[in-house]
């Protein structure tokens, strides 16, 4: 592990320390920052001359900063004579437009993939993709996480009767992955039916599969964004008479009116992990964050002796 080396930009600093503590690593000296003209600086303080290069770096909001930091980052290592630098990006903000859904829009996620590319990355390590394509955008290696294992073991350990329990896809989109949780879990599937007004709204209309009459209901999504989804959601299974509602997702986004609304709706927790750090100012009483430092750990050890990290998984 001497050749290998962890480098944190500034968009979850607290996530590259857990990373470094999982492998007994100490952190990767950088210098970042801004001129006062607001363009990023970018200085490495030690050699980095032949090591193998991780860079911790979500692009969350504010997403054009974090990923023109990502970029600057690439170039300063690239040009100091790394062996290798792959980029680890547990949030890919952009990841949303991955296809064009209407008449001369562009496809922003292929874009930010070339740009990572062009500047000089030779792998990625990505977390749960809004679309699993978008590890084709790349023409680089991808190794592509789930963090089920980690929402999966949270309710695992809350000794939960398996027919007591019912996992929940909020929508038609997200049924693959909640019928994998499902079967993880030994739970029944149930289906909210779903019809969007706008890109921000959407109007629920009823539940299709299991009963959740006096069920608890455990939903699962890659993200909560706007929370309009889950939200409405968890108004419809509340109404068909669920006992008690789980909110879990990956990437706590949680932007625009998102905290209002979690706050107004009938969750009994909310679940998310530290791909996004997450702000004091939007931490409910109602939230738990999960740690995946020890899964991002665990693939950048692997990736870095050339072993399999979908073995992670099975």
């Amino acid at each position: 592990m001497n050749d290998l080396k962890i480098f944190s930009g500034s968009a979850n600093r607290s996530l590259a320390e857990d990373i470094c503590r999982y492998l007994n690593l100490p952190m990767g000296k950088i210098s970042l920052g801004t001129f006062p003209d607001g363009e990023i600086s970018c200085k490495i303080d030690e050699d980095v001359r032949g090591r193998d290069i991780f860079i911790i770096q979500p692009t969350c909001p504010p997403v054009n900063e974090h990923i023109m930091e990502l970029l600057v980052m690439i170039d300063s290592f690239k040009r100091a004579s790394s062996y290798r630098i792959t980029t680890v990006i547990p949030y890919f903000g952009y990841a949303r437009q991955d296809r064009k859904d209407s008449g001369r829009v562009p496809i922003t996620a292929k874009l930010v993939a070339n740009l990572i590319t062009r500047a000089g990355a030779d792998r990625v390590l990505a977390m749960d993709l809004h679309a699993a394509q978008i590890q084709g955008f790349f023409d680089v290696p991808v190794d592509h996480l789930y963090a089920a294992p980690v929402l999966n073991n949270y309710f695992q350990s809350m000794d939960l009767a398996a027919d007591d329990i019912v996992v929940v896809s909020a929508d038609e989109g997200g049924i693959k992955r909640a019928l994998g949780h499902a079967t993880r879990l030994g739970a029944p599937l149930a289906i909210v039916d779903k019809r969007r007004l706008s890109a921000d709204t959407t109007k629920t209309a009823n539940i299709i599969g299991a009963s959740v009459q006096g069920k608890t209901a455990l939903m699962f999504d890659d993200m909560i964004s706007t929370g309009s989804s889950i939200c409405s959601a968890a108004t419809v299974l509340h109404e068909h008479g669920a006992k008690t509602i789980y909110a879990a997702a990956t990437h706590g986004v949680l932007v625009g009116p998102a905290i209002e609304r979690l706050k107004a709706a009938p969750f009994s927790g909310v679940i998310i992990t530290d791909s996004i750090p997450l702000s004091p100012s939007k931490a409910l009483s109602s939230f738990t964050v999960l740690s995946v430092a020890s899964l991002l750990g665990q693939a950048i050890k692997r990736i870095h002796r050339n072993e399999s990290v979908s073995m992670m998984f099975q």
